[in-house]
């Protein structure tokens, strides 16, 4: 068995990295007919510099990925594909993967194609929206969890709602060193002569140092020659945000309180079997750590290891690894409790040896080469993980049971007695950006959509609201502004062609499907009173907004001549475009490809449906095929990012990509479904559609189970979190689409089962 390790790696100085090395080298240790340490195994190392040279890594370090470089990712994860490697085991903590919380590590771990193990360094009891999504994505694509106390399975559990059995608890390794029969570390000026109190690893504010330092004047009075040894280099991260800064105010403060000549810093990274000489050189090991919240402590694990005498405050690793009398605690920033029950240890050598032994014995079965016999089990087991095997199959199975249960909550929460309000602050109304048109057009096409498919009499009582506002938002000519204050005062004088389109859209959607007489003459008298403007349009969404809802129009009414004829001068427009920027490796209606790129060819799906003209039907294929092949290449849908656009010859932007794409993605798809009944344009619809679960660039779902909307976009960092009216009406739109072109499917299918039946 050949294992590949995702994770820091020595020589850069972090905690994860040392974690990782040992790891490899216990597993390496329980193979001993091996001819070298790593013969198969290698290591996936994250960088923190931009350079991949920065560090000189040893020889089982493989591939190096640049931390804030996301192809760098989905270069490993092809390595790794590629490899001899039979199981992954990652490392986790948030702040070595890039992005928002480290969320590159979802696109990665979602294109492995080997078993994966998972380690979890922090288990957050409040974790935030994104790192939430993280930790459920990461258990949900591996074999197994691992985490190092119950604590952190109390959270797995309840938290994030993971399954029970699928993490086990492994604890963290410690070194396989005995303390020296001469330990080089007494003669050091620190030591010598002193009876020390130890803190080691890396310096940052979060460690608490200063309530060691004030609780040294008690103690110094009680036992002069204590000396209070705090080993380890500042934090790297400390160190680039504010240098020195935290080192020399603790030198300060035992300044002012005359015990500078009690403290001392050792400023280095140490090796383990130095560590150990210091662990067992000191009479007590502190961790005076700020707050409970420390799932796992490395530090505190190895001090247990090497029989040291320990005192720590009570965070979540130490009230169950300190437990039945293998150290003391004391409460947060408490510095009198701390140095009375330093000077309780150090008078009472009796008591001071009894917890020693304790945390030694208990030390003996976290050594490394056991924990190592432990993680290769869990390995062994990973590679007959059938549910892994069917991993990739069941990506792309159509599967409704998956959708969200649908729901207007956040719709009503967006919504007064003007309309929708167009951007909310995470999931709240932001009130201060008012109203828009494109918004309440879609809002009337989701709430038609919602009350047609279950009769809700949420929907129907939302219809008057936006249509209402449509009403409102149009001038005397006929023409639409778009923006309104929340204060109803008109911010423009004519809105863009995009919200003319839409509008139009979203009237030729109710005059179509609505059993309200007086709702659709009053959209009939609005659509009418607009005509006029139609032929001023000159931007292609506009158009192609406007020929779906004449389409939908002229379901209702198809001896409308004249509707006929700006239809079809509106599609020629479309069409002429295409002829005009076509090319052999460009099939496309414009030199580059910008916003909302699916509507064009489903404008011309939703023309040649009313006239039957081939040479359209045959460009919204191609224009279809095109755009297919450019953003579900990946088996997934990325579309054109709005962060420079995609010009003909260019890169394909990634970033940022946007709600509305999708939906018209969807809505193109099922279109085509309607119009030539082939199987593949489902599957291609649904996977459009898992864009907003999850199945995306960066693996992260935008749809927000608890508000009940959807995240704005998906940025090269992480996720928007803003939920607005367009990204929600989006998901909306698209959901509601998939369900009705479930039940075609269903319908159809059963229709031709029939005829089949009949023929025999």
């Amino acid at each position: 068995m050949k294992i590949a390790y995702i994770s820091t790696y020595p020589p850069r100085e972090c905690g994860i990295a040392t974690f990782n090395q040992n790891l490899v080298k216990a597993v390496a240790s329980n193979f001993p007919e091996r001819e070298s340490l790593l013969k198969g195994d290698f290591v996936v190392a994250l960088t923190d510099s931009e350079n991949i040279n920065e560090y000189e890594y040893p020889e089982e370090v493989k591939y190096i990925v640049r931390q804030n470089h996301q192809k760098d990712y989905i270069r490993a994860a092809n390595y790794i594909n590629t490899s001899s490697a039979d199981v992954c085991i990652l490392e986790h903590e948030f702040g070595i993967y890039g992005g928002e919380s480290g969320i590159y590590i979802l696109p990665f771990i979602n294109r492995l194609e080997k078993p994966l193990i998972s380690i979890l360094h922090t288990v957050l009891k409040d974790p935030s929206y994104v790192q939430r999504i993280i930790i459920r994505e990461i258990a949900e694509q591996s074999a197994k969890i691992i985490v190092m106390s119950q604590r952190a399975v109390e959270f797995l559990t309840h938290v994030y709602d993971i399954p029970v059995e699928k993490i086990q608890i492994i604890e963290h390794g410690v070194p396989d060193l005995e303390a020296p029969e001469v330990n080089p570390v007494n003669s050091l000026t620190s030591f010598k002569n002193h009876r020390v109190l130890l803190t080691f690893g890396l310096i940052s504010r979060n460690k608490g140092l200063e309530t060691v330092i004030r609780a040294l004047p008690q103690i110094v009075k009680k036992h002069p020659d204590v000396m209070y040894v705090v080993l380890g280099n500042t934090h790297p991260g400390v160190i680039k945000s504010s240098g020195e800064e935290y080192r020399d105010h603790l030198k300060t403060l035992a300044m002012q309180l005359g015990v500078s000549q009690n403290l001392a810093f050792i400023n280095k990274f140490v090796a383990e079997e130095e560590l150990i000489q210091y662990l067992t050189a000191c009479e007590v090991y502190v961790t005076p750590y700020l707050n409970e919240a420390q799932i796992t402590s490395g530090t505190l694990s190895y001090a247990v290891g090497a029989g040291a005498a320990i005192v720590s405050t009570p965070y979540w690793h130490a009230q169950e690894l300190l437990a039945h009398n293998r150290g003391r605690l004391f409460d947060f920033k408490d510095n009198e409790q701390l140095a009375d029950t330093i000077i309780e240890l150090l008078d009472d050598d009796e008591l001071l040896n009894e917890l020693k032994e304790n945390a030694y014995e208990y030390g003996l079965h976290t050594r490394w080469p056991v924990i190592g016999s432990e993680y290769i089990k869990v390995a062994q087991e990973a590679c007959f993980d059938h549910d892994f095997r069917d991993k990739i199959l069941k990506n792309s199975i159509v599967d409704p049971e998956i959708m969200p249960k649908f729901s207007l909550t956040h719709i009503l929460r967006l919504t007064d007695d003007t309309g929708i309000v167009q951007h909310a602050k995470y999931g709240i109304p932001n009130l201060k950006e008012g109203y828009c048109l494109d918004d309440n057009a879609r809002a009337l096409i989701m709430a038609l959509m919602a009350y047609e498919r279950n009769n809700s009499k949420d929907a129907f009582e939302l219809l008057p609201v936006y249509l209402s506002y449509i009403h409102y938002m149009q001038t005397e000519d006929g023409n639409f502004r778009n923006f309104l204050s929340f204060n109803r005062q008109y911010l423009d004088e004519v809105g863009s062609e995009d919200s003319f389109g839409r509008t139009i859209w979203a009237l030729g959607y109710l005059i179509c499907c609505t059993s309200s007489n007086s709702y659709r003459e009053f959209a009939t008298e609005i659509f009418h009173r607009s005509f006029r403007h139609f032929e001023a349009l000159h931007h292609l969404r506009g158009m192609a907004n406007t020929i779906i809802g004449i389409s939908l129009y002229l379901t209702v009414f198809p001896a409308d001549e004249g509707m006929v004829n700006e239809m079809t001068r509106l599609t020629q427009l479309l069409v002429d475009a295409y002829e005009n920027n076509r090319a052999e490796d460009w099939e496309w209606f414009e030199e580059k490809m910008t916003y909302d790129n699916a509507i064009l060819p489903l404008a011309l799906l939703h023309s040649c449906e009313i006239t039957a003209n081939e040479k359209v039907r045959k460009i919204a294929l191609k224009t279809m095929a095109f755009l297919d092949k450019l953003t579900l290449a990946n088996g997934y849908l990325s579309p054109v990012g709005n962060d420079g656009w995609y010009h003909r010859g260019g890169v394909f932007p990634i970033f940022d990509q946007q709600a509305i794409e999708t939906m018209a993605m969807v809505l193109m798809h099922f279109q085509a479904y309607q119009t030539f009944r082939k199987p593949e344009y489902i599957e291609k619809m649904f996977l459009c559609y898992r864009w907003f679960l999850g199945e995306n660039t960066l693996r992260a779902p935008l749809y927000d189970h608890e508000t009940k909307g959807c995240c704005d976009g998906l940025l090269p960092t992480g996720i928007n979190r803003n939920q607005g009216a367009e990204s929600t009406l989006a998901y909306l739109i698209s959901h509601l689409t998939v369900l009705k072109a479930f039940e075609l499917e269903y319908e159809y299918n059963k229709v031709t089962t029939k005829r089949l039946e009949s023929a025999k």
